[in-house]
């Protein structure tokens, strides 16, 4: 996580108020941490301003600092003590909130942008020096444990071991139910669908969606179509939308809002958390979100993720997270983590 010292800190709440100008931020700054000088107060803007945590109006002295419109959408967040707290007692946000599509942009850092920039080099070098058998190998590893972990978020009771069985001998252990099985060899044939089409999702469209949560839930007694009733989500106060025309809209603008989108990091994070947010269809919307963002990133020559070292706990808590605040700083958190867990560990 991003951190942030304490005069940074206090700066974001001086901000709180309104505009300021560098010469008020200093003065009240002086007033309880003693005294700053001017440089060092430009320096913490600008590096909170490259954080998308704070914005400036006007130049030299008729300059005025604010927080970003998006902060809320960046800002860190103390997620121990977030979830410390009851979710019926946390002051967070209780329905879908459409004036999030106004903030959900320049998502990452230069900086982060620079990190995943450059370990999708190191993973395009890697795939270069494997031949055919090697690179078919390797996807395979990776669709195993995909289909295990992503599974396992979803209550899956499977062991990495009795789900490599399961995927190559077609061997089914004893103890576990039968869904179980379908859930995990539908995650096998979603990924081999995404890999034999990856041109197509270079954009994203409700129909595109509705084709990988479809593969990823036939067989479970899911209906395949955009849901017509409310649902609940365990952990959360949070209630989606439960008018069908409004999830389609919502869908709709997602898909739209995506495929305005240039970097195709963030076009995999915002597809990730925004069907999630949505809860489009009666169940499966996780693993959906999760198979739409690596269909994404594979369009674009990336590394998918397999989320093998993430804690579903805590990928639970950063989902809630954007549900309750619309904040993405912990999900984007765990999709750095994840896109380097990838890099590092498959085709090299």
């Amino acid at each position: 996580m991003i951190r942030l010292n304490k005069r940074q800190d206090e700066i974001l709440s001086l901000l709180e108020s309104g505009g300021l100008s560098v010469s008020e931020i200093r003065e009240k700054l002086s007033a309880t941490l003693g005294e700053v000088s001017k440089i060092t107060v430009n320096r913490d803007l600008e590096k909170l301003i490259g954080l998308n945590y704070a914005a400036r109006t006007g130049r030299a002295r008729a300059a005025r600092y604010f927080l970003s419109p998006h902060f809320n959408l960046v800002r860190p967040v103390k997620i121990e003590e977030y979830f410390k707290v009851e979710p019926d007692k946390r002051d967070a946000k209780e329905r879908f909130d459409f004036s999030v599509f106004a903030i959900l942009k320049n998502i990452f850092t230069s900086e982060e942008g620079k990190r995943l920039n450059e370990l999708n080099e190191e993973y395009r070098k890697n795939l270069k020096k494997l031949s055919p058998a090697l690179r078919k190998k390797e996807f395979e590893r990776l669709v195993i444990e995909l289909s295990w972990k992503s599974s396992l978020i979803e209550g899956n009771t499977y062991t990495l071991l009795e789900t490599e069985s399961l995927i190559k001998e077609k061997k089914e252990p004893k103890g576990h139910k039968k869904e179980e099985a379908i859930m995990i060899l539908n995650h096998k044939k979603t990924l081999d669908y995404i890999r034999k089409n990856q041109n197509k999702f270079k954009t994203v469209s409700v129909s595109k969606i509705e084709d990988i949560h479809y593969l990823l839930t036939k067989g479970l007694g899911i209906s395949r179509s955009i849901r017509k009733s409310a649902v609940g989500i365990t952990g959360t106060k949070y209630k989606p939308l439960d008018n069908q025309f409004k999830i389609r809209e919502a869908l709709e603008k997602t898909c739209r809002l995506i495929n305005k989108e240039k970097d195709f990091f963030a076009k995999a994070l915002l597809v990730s958390v925004m069907i999630a947010y949505i809860q489009p269809f009666e169940d499966g919307n996780k693993r959906t979100s999760r198979l739409t963002a690596n269909a994404v990133l594979m369009a674009h020559g990336s590394c998918p993720l397999s989320y093998r070292s993430v804690d579903e706990t805590e990928y639970k808590k950063a989902v809630i997270l954007f549900y309750e605040q619309n904040n993405i700083s912990y999900f984007k958190k765990l999709f750095i983590e994840q896109f380097e867990f990838a890099v590092k560990n498959y085709f090299t």
